[in-house]
């Protein structure tokens, strides 16, 4: 099995993850806009199963004005968005930028959230996408 690494840009917060991820995707939300400094998030998809932290804890971040928020998972040291954990606690997306070799990532399967994208947005050609979530 594949385990590729990752972590924060100082170094203090590193993960693992085991295999494939089961998409990647390029989401487009105003939410992850915030979060990129304005463009997508390029994002993988595990099973926490498959991510294990190495080193250090991440912070944990959840708007508390939403019913059922995301957890956001940085490094405390430098800030680095690192994850985003589903409310259910069934998915862990790990920024493509977090990676070792962010050449991992490859090209989106998908793209989401088309509907809050910026004029100064691009779409890779070929790549579904959804102006919300799929179906």
């Amino acid at each position: 099995m594949t385990t590729t690494t990752g972590g924060c840009y100082c170094g203090a917060t590193r993960y693992a993850l085991e295999g494939e991820p089961l998409r990647r995707t390029a989401c487009y939300c105003r939410e992850c806009q915030y979060l990129s400094g304005g463009g997508a998030n390029y994002v993988m998809a595990y099973t926490p199963e498959n991510f294990t932290w190495t080193k250090g804890t991440p912070t944990d971040f959840a708007r508390s004005d939403l019913d059922a928020p995301r957890k956001r998972q940085f490094c405390p040291t430098c800030g680095t968005h690192i994850t985003t954990v589903r409310p259910d606690g069934s998915m862990v997306m790990v920024k493509a930028g977090t990676l070792d070799d962010p050449a991992f990532y490859g090209q989106p399967e998908n793209i989401i959230q088309t509907a809050d994208a910026q004029p100064f947005h691009l779409f890779p050609e070929g790549v579904p996408a959804s102006e919300r979530f799929p179906g």
